[in-house]
């Protein structure tokens, strides 16, 4: 992977523990390592049109995509896809292209959560308090759970965070 993106004019760092390249000192892909793959992780993935139809959208990013391989040979295979979408991720960033992220009041917040803020005092004063990114964060955590009780669960894991100020990755 590391020799495929050596043919563009990338700087390559290491972020978050992991080989991360930028395009005059602007991240454009980081390469991730999980058990079942690895990922060419595009930060403004959401704007490529090449390999739309390849690219997986990683949790519940709104920017970030990332082309999936399973093995050293269709990294080989798809070498054109890899090539094709770090072109157009390096014009992106040329053209100062952004992604159009979903403003504060686009998230509704799960009603598991609003009823907490009424039963227990403070809570609501201190999400509010959380930047936006944050608070997003909270929602996009509890929202994803598809039952009711999961959802519950989760906001009283999340409770003790909010109240001491901390996002969810936040160490406390």
């Amino acid at each position: 992977m590391r020799g495929i993106l050596a043919e563009f004019p990338l700087t390559e760092e290491t972020k978050w523990g992991k080989p991360c390249f930028l395009f005059e000192g602007k991240n454009v892909v980081l390469i991730q390592g999980f058990n079942a793959y690895i990922a060419l992780m595009f930060f403004k993935g959401a704007l490529l049109k090449g390999a739309k139809k390849q690219l997986a959208t990683p949790g519940d990013h709104q920017s970030a995509r990332q082309l999936r391989f399973t093995d050293s040979e269709e990294i080989l295979a798809k070498q054109a896809v890899v090539k094709a979408s770090v072109a157009e991720a390096i014009a992106i960033e040329k053209a100062g292209l952004k992604v159009q992220l979903k403003a504060k009041g686009d998230f509704v917040l799960p009603e598991e959560l609003e009823r907490k803020f009424g039963e227990m005092a403070g809570l609501k004063k201190a999400y509010f308090a959380l930047t936006p990114g944050r608070q997003r964060y909270y929602v996009l955590h509890i929202a994803g759970a598809k039952q009711a009780k999961t959802r519950e669960a989760r906001v009283e894991a999340c409770v003790p965070r909010i109240l001491q100020g901390l996002g969810m990755m936040d160490r406390g």
